[in-house]
This record gives C-alpha cells, structure tokens and sequence, in this order.
C-alpha cells in the first residue's frame, strides 16, 4: 500500500469551490473533490501550527498540557512508528517552524525528508544593510523582504521547490511499495506573495499600500477599507496552491496510483480574512473559519469519490487512519479514529470533537451546535505546561519559569514517565473577554448570534467534560474554566 498526504498551511476552506466559492480559480480542487470524498465536518483539534503538527503524530489532542513545542520522548510518532514497520516515510516541506526550537524533533522521525528554505521570516539569506520596504499594511518582518529578493521567478519560490520535491520522489518510487509521501506546504499562511501570473486572475483597481501580510489583531480603520485587497491577495496565493495540487492529480494520473494509493489533502486550520472583523486566527473565539477546515480523502479501500460525507473529523485522525491503511496496530494511546472502518460502517464515527488553544478558551461541537467555554479569570489561571522538553515556538523555556517547575505524576499517555510541571501563560491570549458563547450552526451557520440557552449549553459543557476526562486533562483546567469534573454527561 502507499498513501499521500498533502497538507497546506491556514487554507479557508470558503474560498474553494467545493464548499461553494465561486470567484476563487482553482480547478484542481474542483477536480480532486470528483476523485475524493469531501469532508463537511472536518474541525481542527489542537492549534495552531506545531500543536497541529503534534496532534497528527501521536493521534491525540494535546492542548490542554503543553504549549507550542517539540514532539515528547514519550509521544507516539505515525511516521516513526511506520518507518519501524517496513513503510517508507518522506516529507518535503518548506514549514519553517520544524527548525526551530519548538518543532526539532518532528521531521526527523521520517525515514527521509528534504526542506526548502525563505517562508515569512525565516532566517535564510543574510543582508547586513536593511531592505527597501513599500509602503503597506498590516505586518512587516525585516527577514521576509529581504527574502522575497531571491524569489524573482517561481520556480526559486519554496513551493515550487518542495512539490519539486514530491514529483521526484513519486517519479522515483511509484513502482515501489510500502511508502508514505507528505507534502506539506506552508502556503497560503502569509505573507500573501504569489506570482504575477495568480494576482491576474483578479483584477482590482486597488491604488493603496501594499497588503499582503495581515496582523494577527481585529482590523482596524485603515484596514478596512483594504479587506478586499487582501482577500485577492490570499486567492492569488491560494490559486498558486492549486495549481501544485494539479501537479499531484496529474503525478497520480501518471503513474496510475488510484488503485492502490490513499490521498489526502487538508490544512491544520483556516484563516480569518476580515470574518467578525478579525485577521488570522488564534486570539479571536475559534469561528467555522478558523475551525472548521477542508479535508479531502481518496481511500481505494473505501472507494467512495465524488460524493460527501457530513461524519466528524479532526487531525489526530489521520494517523490512526494512515496506520489502518498500511495494516499497522494502532498504539493504544491514540484516540483518533480510523476514518476508513468508520466510512464502510465498521465502527461508530465520533460524535463531538474539542479543539483550542492552550490557555485559551476549550471548545467542543456535536456537529450542530459549538460551545465556546472562556477561563474564568482574564490571566487563565491556574496554567502549566507539561513537558520533558522545554522550549517554545523559538527559545527556551523561561528561567524564571524554570526554578519554580517540579516534577509530577505521569498522565495516563505517557508512558509512566514523569513530567515537569511548569508555570504559564497562554500562549496567545485568554479569550477571557469573549466570554462563554454558543452557536446553533444549523440556524446561524456563519456564527453571527450567539444563543442564550442554559440547558443546552450545560449539556454541551457535559459533553466538554466528559472529552477532557478522556484526555486526561489536567485538574487545573477544569479549575480555570470553571467546571465541576464530576459531572455526568447523559
């Protein structure tokens, strides 16, 4: 058996056709969505970008016990645990944020893997003297427009290169068996920069500062009045995506993979692109555009194409799928579901899923409603990471933070070794001040009406509970959300 797996990076799902965008040019997802089975309900589980990365291997949530940072000594690893059964295991990505301190130990875990260099700020190429920036809006890294110089034509842009990348290795191993190829791409997170050729598929008689790179804040007054600007911005980028997603289709085509090669194509999260009047994601509430998420899986074993499947979804899903599909047992301390037995009726699919940030409000969907449970206090406390290693997203943990660390009882995941409990804060915000919130998706599917009822919402909190047990959440975090964990959920 072989299987792809190709994730982007912050990918809104609204503006693909398959969900219903009908301005944005990517007919490669139009084409794929016939080849695949299309997932209605697919929500993100722990965010953002290296949680994600840490729910796709080890096949359980994780932000409920540390913050951004590596994989753990006692983690599960669906590539590791692959390449230690005979199967292959090769990433092309050009993700920065696997060769920092928070994400060392990730791509190393394949049997191979290749990299390519200058997304957002990555330190790539060194220039003493300060780059000519233009007039623009929204954020500005020093390292980004300096690396922009080097990505003159689009064949020395980092996407090109890492899906380069992935049309050598399927070029060279198709006739081979027992391999796992992920392409992953870290377009279209922004910066918004695409080629010439892309931002003409939208015209705009646009005359204000550059805008292609949004904060990670509410939009502001100036801002407003460029939304659309950067909408197209992201299109371009996203019709760029598209367009190395073809080049997979046609690679599949070529070396006549269908019969035997599972697909998949997702994203670890959307992108909030003016929605609610935010940008990004992460400090607002987690809204369907951040949370809610596209997801594509070609399975031959399954063989359903061109259809659509409402069964819920998350991350740590996939490598309890990958590992049923390559015949492998499944660790017992992954939780996900495999989503092939789940698709042919073998075993019951999920009925809610819980996603969120650490420190952040904890939130939970049966599919029709979502509930939103904010900390109690605007500090989030009480609040530990806990870890055997502690760096965050580009540095060590704080020494500070370190002396008054401890170490503690094992949780039930890993592995009877114990941990060290450290002090702090959330990663990004509280979201304290939003409050609690819950949305009937069903009736108010773009979340613009909160509704006020108790009943409903001290079930959802049940149902919140009852997955935090199952996750072996630390006591705290009941505490600072203000739950009562011995509540039965009916």
């Amino acid at each position: 058996m072989k299987a792809i797996l190709v994730l982007f990076d912050s990918m809104q799902r609204d503006f693909l056709p398959p969900y219903g965008n009908d301005w944005v040019h990517a007919p490669n997802y139009a084409r794929l969505a016939e080849r695949a089975l299309t997932f209605d309900r697919c929500f993100v589980g722990s965010m953002p970008c290296m949680p994600a990365r840490r729910d796709l291997h080890t096949g359980r949530t994780n932000f409920l016990h540390r913050a951004w940072g590596p994989l753990e000594p006692f983690d599960d690893s669906m590539p590791q645990i692959l390449k230690d059964s005979g199967v292959h295991t090769h990433l092309c990505s050009d993700h920065g944020h696997y060769w920092e301190d928070g994400g060392c130990t990730y791509h190393t875990r394949y049997s191979t893997w290749e990299n390519a260099r200058g997304q957002e700020g990555d330190p790539w190429k060194g220039e003493v003297a300060d780059p000519d920036v233009p007039p623009h809006l929204g954020s500005s890294l020093r390292q980004d427009w300096i690396n922009r110089k080097y990505w003159a034509r689009e064949e020395d842009m980092s996407q090109t290169i890492v899906f380069d990348q992935a049309m050598e290795f399927l070029d060279t191993n198709s006739g081979q068996d027992n391999w796992m190829l992920q392409i992953e791409c870290f377009d279209p997170h922004p910066p918004f920069f695409a080629p010439e050729k892309y931002r003409d598929l939208y015209p705009r008689d646009y005359e204000g500062p550059q805008f292609d790179f949004p904060k990670y804040a509410p939009v502001n007054e100036e801002e407003r009045a460029a939304v659309d600007e950067c909408r197209r911005n992201y299109a371009a980028l996203l019709s760029m995506c598209d367009h190395s997603l073809g080049r997979v289709l046609e690679a599949m085509d070529r070396h006549d993979l269908w019969d035997d090669t599972m697909l998949i194509v997702t994203t670890d999260h959307g992108f909030m692109l003016g929605e609610h009047d935010w940008w990004a994601f992460v400090n607002q509430p987690f809204y369907n555009t951040c949370a809610l998420k596209p997801m594509f899986l070609w399975d031959p074993q399954v063989g359903r194409a061109g259809e659509r499947t409402d069964t819920l979804a998350q991350m740590h899903d996939l490598p309890v799928t990958l590992l049923d599909h390559f015949g492998v047992d499944v660790p017992p301390d992954m939780q996900g579901q495999a989503l092939g037995p789940v698709l042919n009726g073998e075993i019951p699919a999920r009925d809610t899923a819980m996603f969120g940030t650490f420190g952040g409000q904890v939130n939970c969907t049966d599919g029709r409603y979502v509930y939103m449970r904010a900390p109690v206090r605007e500090d989030s406390q009480p609040l530990h990471n806990y870890t055997l290693m502690p760096t965050h997203m580009r540095r060590f943990f704080e020494l500070e933070h370190l002396r008054q660390s401890e170490l503690v009882e094992p949780f039930d995941f890993t592995k009877q070794c114990p941990l060290l409990r450290v002090p702090a804060q959330p990663f990004f915000r509280s979201q304290h001040e939003f409050g609690n919130l819950l949305f009937d998706l069903e009736a108010d599917p773009d979340q613009n009406n909160p509704i006020d009822n108790p009943q409903l919402e001290a079930r959802m909190a049940q149902l919140m509970i009852r997955d935090m047990k199952a996750n072996d959440a630390p006591a705290e975090q009941f505490e600072r959300l203000g739950l009562e964990p011995n509540l039965v959920c009916p």
